[in-house]
């Protein structure tokens, strides 16, 4: 298995992102999740797909990378694993507000420089 994910800024991966990695199915990628509708965190389970904690039943499911990794070796049997994840395109929100940084740090140096 060699796959490249696309994650989210936190660099973790998204259900859909689990799916194309493992090349399973939706559901298969539920059924793997260690989940439970009555509980958001569940303890550990080296059999199940573990995701990430939640703070929130509804918050979307989550996994770490290195998870996944594990999951699909030590579960799946997939012999070779590589996940590479892939910084996301800068959007126009990071663009405004690393120009709003610039600008602050320039008139900061500026009022440095007054007597």
């Amino acid at each position: 298995m060699d796959t490249e994910t696309s994650s989210n800024p936190q660099g973790l991966m998204s259900v859909e992102a689990v799916q194309k990695a493992l090349n399973r199915s939706r559901a298969s990628v539920y059924r793997y999740a260690n989940t439970d509708p009555e509980n958001s965190n569940l303890p550990y389970d080296p059999q199940r797909l573990n995701p990430e904690l939640r703070l929130n039943k509804d918050d979307p499911l989550l996994f770490h990378p290195n998870e996944v990794a594990r999951f699909a070796k030590d579960v799946l049997g997939i012999k070779q694993v590589i996940i590479e994840i892939q910084q996301p395109a800068e959007t126009v929100t990071q663009e405004l507000l690393r120009a709003i940084l610039a600008e602050l740090q320039s008139i900061h140096e500026l009022l440095k420089t007054r007597p």
